[in-house]
């Protein structure tokens, strides 16, 4: 159970949350009703009310449900079941009315009234999903109206305004869910927009270098081809440029695969700094680089690699960097213990810093961290 939480990311447990504050409501509320009217009914009464209760319970966890989800925008409007619900709610308070017309005897109030109040209560918390700010405010003051029917005007006001606060809290709930869930969408299209940018230099860079050595060599080529076919010599000299063109075109293409393919250990710690950010993760760096060389390919590489990982497999906020000489460090939390892979990155991360000499361990750490560490000899 902890490590199915803890592999949710953060929009996805405040979710949780919002959705299980709305379900306990329905859960909580009646049953301390119920008791408070045990002795004022009888038990075929109770029985019925409790019936009611379980009706509105049934209707509300689904529409509570749609409601939200049309609010994140991934649900249509449930229409149909807000027609229903809202004509078994009516059909509730008119039961209730003509069954229980009378107060207690001794008591300035009736079973009827606890129904209305509970009635009215669950009612706004349900409205709070599925309408908007102004309908829940119409509705809770046409509940205070109805309630100014049939009690004193001290107790019309309790509870309109209790009505208008509940609203107020579950509106503003779901208000905050739909900022949580904008943001862990935000956070995902600038990681997204990170890695297509990188593309895009590396396609660039390979333009520039390429493009115009390629378009020199089919000009040649197709020259030294019409000159063979008229059986001119100085085809064989095109041919040679051709060749030396390529040549030089595939130091060039291996100059610029290399600046990718050898990591700067530098170069890597302010991408990895930018690169995180960027996705609302908050790194920090400690330790200063004092290595050079291949021990400093391997940890660049090794930082290239971890944030990665960083991005493709946790739902990290902060993720800690610390260099002491040769050893390196990679930190995170938003992991999930059970869901721990050494994956082929990782392997041919092993296989490089192996070949030096060096070590790579990877584990996940309770609660929900995961370490990186490269030690190289």
């Amino acid at each position: 159970m902890l490590g199915w939480w803890r592999s949710r990311g953060n929009a996805e447990r405040f979710d949780l949350f919002v959705r299980a504050t709305f379900y306990l409501t329905y859960l909580a509320l009646p049953p301390l009703v119920l008791l408070g009217m045990a002795r004022e009914i009888s038990t075929v009464a109770l029985a019925l009310i409790s019936a009611v209760g379980l009706g509105h319970v049934a209707l509300s966890f689904p529409l509570v449900h749609l409601g939200i989800e049309h609010y994140l925008g991934r649900a249509p409007y449930p229409r149909r079941l807000l027609a229903i619900y809202l004509a078994f709610i009516t059909a509730a308070l008119i039961a209730g009315k003509l069954a229980f017309p009378h107060p207690t005897p001794g008591k300035p109030d009736g079973p009827a009234d606890g129904i209305t109040l509970i009635v009215l209560m669950l009612t706004i918390t349900t409205l709070s999903a599925v309408v908007g700010p102004r309908t829940i405010v119409l509705a809770s003051l046409a509940g205070g109206a109805y309630v100014w029917l049939t009690a004193p005007p001290g107790r019309v006001i309790f509870t309109t305004v209790m009505l208008l606060f509940v609203a107020f809290a579950f509106r503003t709930t779901l208000w905050m869910l739909g900022l949580v869930w904008e943001l862990d969408r935000s956070r995902e299209v600038r990681a997204n927009l990170a890695v297509a940018e990188e593309r895009l230099r590396f396609a660039r860079d390979l333009h520039d270098v390429v493009g115009r050595n390629l378009s020199v060599v089919a000009l040649k080529a197709d020259l030294a081809a019409q000159l063979a076919r008229r059986g001119r010599p100085t085809a064989i000299d095109e041919m040679l440029e051709v060749r030396q063109i390529a040549q030089d075109s595939l130091d060039e293409l291996r100059a610029v695969v290399s600046g990718y393919r050898t990591a700067d250990l530098s170069a890597e710690l302010a991408g990895a700094r930018s690169l995180l950010d960027s996705a609302g993760i908050d790194c920090r760096v400690i330790g200063e680089v004092d290595v050079s060389g291949e021990p400093a390919g391997a940890l660049g590489w090794a930082v290239r690699e971890g944030v990665t990982n960083v991005l493709r497999h946790s739902a990290a906020r902060t993720c800690t960097i610390t260099l002491r000489g040769k050893v390196l460090t990679m930190s995170n939390d938003g992991v999930s213990t059970s869901d721990f892979r050494f994956g082929s990155g990782l392997t041919g991360l092993r296989e490089r810093v192996a070949a030096l000499g060096g070590a790579v361990t990877a584990a996940a750490e309770a609660p929900n961290r995961f370490v990186l560490t490269v030690e190289l000899p």
